[in-house]
């Protein structure tokens, strides 16, 4: 039996309403079908939809993540690997003629 609910649960549309290639709104993060089919559906359909919704941004926000993280690995490791091309010797200074040179 489903439980009676006081208020109508509202729709979780911000207003961006574009698909991404996957089909799912990038503001809501609703399908097609369930974006169209909202006033049809049963405040229990409502709320699963909305949880549907929440676990898609939760991936979707994750894969974000794991993709910053591996562009961010990939520079130190780019940086690593320039740094290990320079050479530097320790005793160019010696070669250096400072004899002229005041902090006035």
């Amino acid at each position: 039996m489903e439980q009676l609910a006081f208020f109508e649960i509202p729709s979780p549309c911000i207003g961006i309403c574009q698909t991404d290639a996957r089909g799912y709104c990038k503001g809501c993060m609703r399908s097609r079908e369930e974006r169209f089919g909202w006033l049809n559906l049963s405040n229990a359909e409502k709320e699963n939809v909305i949880r549907l919704c929440k676990d898609r941004k939760r991936r979707l926000a994750y894969a974000a993540f794991k993709q910053k993280q591996q562009a961010q690995q990939a520079a130190t490791t780019v940086l690593s690997q320039q740094n290990q091309q320079l050479d530097f010797d320790a005793d160019s200074s010696a070669d250096i003629d400072l004899s002229d040179f005041s902090l006035d």
